[in-house]
């Protein structure tokens, strides 16, 4: 039961306040609500209201500057912040700033009415938080995305932004593992000090004790000098821990005493230190498996695993993947090689493409397109030329039928994925990824006529038309008579 609290609601789309009480009001609470935050700001003050639900962009203030006003004049009222902007730096002030909940639009009306039960609970203590708790946000990082899986990691990184707790980050290679251990160091209390990157699968065994813990002077043969360790050498900080399934098991019993204890010894030394470091660890692996096959520690698993932090392959949010590749062409332009724009056709080429080496073999693409063609605007004839597989290219040379050619591509799909199936979904993806780029090829051999590309594919127009804006498929300027 609601006990008819009163909820504000801060909007100026007409639309989503309308379902937003509706939503509410079926629930038994009472909505006010209001097109400004100078509306909002007025009840407030006037100390109405349970619980607020405000949009950040608003015709007279932004919703986030709001925040530590409203939490010094009432200091557990509950806010949940709303924004169709939806980027990490906007999750991260959003909690910063006091907000119980951040909701990247468009959402789930249920997993608000969720929300809002949960935060007027009797047990939810809604902490008033200090205007001096703020830090400068600087996002620098390549956090592209408004996939929900991604909001989901804006969201998760924001809630721990204010902890020390231990994280492990799970994910394919290629997928942006350090980026989010380097975001999670940047936004922390600990951002003024290091962040320590090692990666475990790149240490020779006999060297990792020593290259993570430092080793005394005469420690071993060839140990000349003093050698301060990577734990040291991230004191105060962050300790980044890649690939921490190729740790070996003496090792594991070493970093295990480190998270139980908070100290370590150097190798060839008598005196523990004390370790003031965060722990941030990721792999790309199966520890679960390693713990059944005795290659690694459950009771260390136990420890790093507090907060898991799955990382998407980008095939999962191929969505995000003409923003990636705008931001990596504004990226090398920066950095002087010649500015590129890529195609409609070339683009949903590149949104089918399943990118077995995810974001990193999407940005080396970028790269090689912007130093090794000279074409301003990259087409798709460019793209098929990179991204084509030499041996399904003999295939069709050969007089491979489309069947077949399809056949060995999901051969190679199941045969690199076999331990990381989708749980569900496969069937509508391969028919996507056949269904983007033949309409999208259809249009570009059509030069963009619209009439005669659904008359090639044996479509009716209005069911191109639907086509064109379930897959997401731009239309050039040349589109036909409709």
């Amino acid at each position: 039961m609601s006990g008819r609290h009163t909820i504000l609601v801060a909007d100026d789309d007409k639309a989503v306040r309308t379902v937003v009480d509706q939503a509410l009001s079926r629930e038994g609470y009472v909505v006010r609500s209001a097109s400004n935050a100078a509306t909002l700001w007025g009840w407030i003050a006037d100390g109405v209201g349970d619980l607020v639900i405000t949009d950040v962009v608003m015709p007279d203030e932004n919703g986030l500057d709001m925040l530590p006003r409203i939490k010094q004049a009432r200091p557990t009222l509950p806010i949940i912040v709303m924004s169709a902007h939806s980027t990490l730096l906007t999750a991260v002030k959003a909690t910063e700033r006091g907000a119980y909940e951040y909701l990247p639009k468009p959402f789930d009306l249920n997993e608000l009415v969720s929300i809002v039960k949960r935060a007027l609970s009797p047990e939810v203590d809604a902490q008033p938080v200090s205007p001096e708790a703020g830090f400068e946000i600087d996002e620098q990082l390549p956090f592209i995305g408004r996939s929900p899986v991604m909001q989901d990691i804006y969201r998760i990184i924001a809630r721990l932004t204010s902890t020390d707790l231990t994280a492990l980050i799970i994910g394919e290679s290629g997928t942006g593992k350090e980026v989010v251990a380097r975001a999670l160091h940047m936004y922390s209390k600990r951002s003024d000090n290091g962040f320590v990157a090692v990666n475990m699968a790149a240490i020779p065994r006999e060297l990792v004790e020593s290259e993570l813990f430092g080793h005394e002077k005469g420690a071993f043969t060839g140990a000349n000098i003093r050698h301060s360790g990577r734990f040291e050498q991230a004191e105060g900080g962050t300790l980044f821990l890649d690939e921490i399934g190729d740790m070996p098991l003496e090792a594991q019993t070493r970093l295990l005493r480190v998270l139980q204890q908070g100290e370590f010894t150097p190798v060839g030394g008598r005196t523990s230190r004390r370790a003031d470091v965060r722990i941030i660890a990721a792999t790309h692996r199966d520890l679960r498996q390693l713990v059944n096959q005795g290659l690694f520690r459950e009771d260390l698993f136990y420890r790093i695993n507090v907060v898991p932090i799955r990382i998407p392959p980008l095939r999962d949010r191929s969505e995000d993947v003409p923003a990636l590749v705008q931001h990596f062409l504004a990226a090398v332009a920066a950095e002087g090689l010649p500015a590129k724009t890529v195609d409609g056709a070339a683009m949903a080429r590149l949104v089918s493409h399943p990118w077995p080496g995810n974001v990193r073999e999407l940005e080396n693409l970028v790269r090689r397109l912007a130093v090794l063609y000279s074409d301003d605007v990259i087409g798709v004839e460019v793209i098929d030329g990179e991204l084509t597989d030499p041996a399904a290219a003999r295939g069709v040379a050969d007089g491979e039928g489309l069947g077949a050619t399809v056949e060995r591509q999901l051969r190679q799909y199941f045969s690199a994925h076999k331990d990381s199936l989708p749980t569900s979904g496969l069937y509508g993806r391969v028919l996507r990824e056949v269904e983007r780029p033949l309409i999208a090829l259809t249009l570009s051999a059509t030069r963009g006529n619209q009439l005669k590309a659904a008359r090639v594919l044996g479509l009716n127009r209005n069911t191109l038309r639907k086509k064109l804006r379930e897959l997401d498929i731009p239309v050039g300027r040349g589109a036909g008579p409709w």
